[in-house]
C-alpha cells in the first residue's frame, strides 16, 4: 500500500526541491519494507537509466516528510513509518551476475 502511495505521490510531483519537479515522475519504486513496529520504511528507487541518480536520492530523501504526509493521508496506518530511500541494486546486480555467468558458459565453450 506504502508502495503505491509513494508511486502515485512521485508521479503526480507536488515537491519543493527543485531537482524532483524535473525527475520525479523519473523514478520507479521497486519495493518498500517496513520495520515490525511499522516506525521506519524504507523504499528502493530507481531513477530512470540511473540518471541524476547523486542529485535524485538526496533530493527524496530532502522530501521524506512531505511524503510522509501523504502516506498518512491516503493509508488507514495506525503509525505513519519514518521514510528513507535508498538506490535500489537489484538489477545492477542481476547484471553483474548475468555476466559473471556469461564468461563462465564462454570459457567452458572455448575448452
Amino acid at each position: 500500500q506504502i508502495k503505491h502511495v509513494l508511486a502515485d505521490a512521485l508521479l503526480r510531483g507536488h515537491f519543493q526541491n527543485p531537482v524532483l519537479l524535473d525527475s520525479a515522475s523519473l523514478v520507479t519504486v521497486t519495493e518498500v519494507r517496513v520495520s515490525p513496529d511499522l516506525k521506519h520504511a524504507t523504499a528502493y528507487v530507481i531513477p530512470l537509466g540511473g540518471a541524476n541518480l547523486d542529485e535524485i536520492m538526496p533530493a527524496l530523501n530532502d522530501e521524506a516528510h512531505t511524503l510522509q504526509k501523504e502516506i498518512n493521508r491516503q493509508t488507514q496506518l495506525k503509525f505513519t513509518p519514518k521514510l528513507q530511500f535508498r538506490f535500489d541494486e537489484t538489477f545492477d546486480k542481476a547484471n553483474r551476475l548475468e555476466s559473471i555467468f556469461s564468461n563462465i558458459k564462454y570459457s567452458d565453450q572455448e575448452e
